[in-house]
């Protein structure tokens, strides 16, 4: 029978590249702990600690926003007109 492929997510995969980095616990001992092979959380430390500077320098898109925020005003005027439209509508037909 074959075997499908595991993936993981980054929260799962940084939790334990963090517990390899504390070293209370030898490779072994959070293999056997997170089910994992040590190879994989070896590279997943290793690049963990290669990308633990982007977390503090550059701007994410999430952060800029003046964009987004230009959109959801324009969705939101866009959305009270219609909505202004749908209940002068419903008031002319009596309902």
């Amino acid at each position: 029978m074959k075997r499908t492929r595991r993936k993981f997510t980054p929260d799962f995969k940084a939790r334990v590249a963090v517990e390899a980095i504390k070293e209370h616990r030898t490779l072994a001992e959070l293999s056997k702990h997170f089910e994992v092979s040590p190879v994989v959380i070896s590279r997943w430390k290793k690049e963990f600690l290669e990308n633990m500077s982007k977390a503090f320098g550059e701007k994410s898109d999430n952060e800029e926003g003046t964009v987004d925020t230009e959109k959801l005003y324009a969705q939101i005027g866009q959305l009270k007109v219609e909505n202004d439209f749908l209940k002068k509508s419903l008031k002319k037909t009596g309902l």
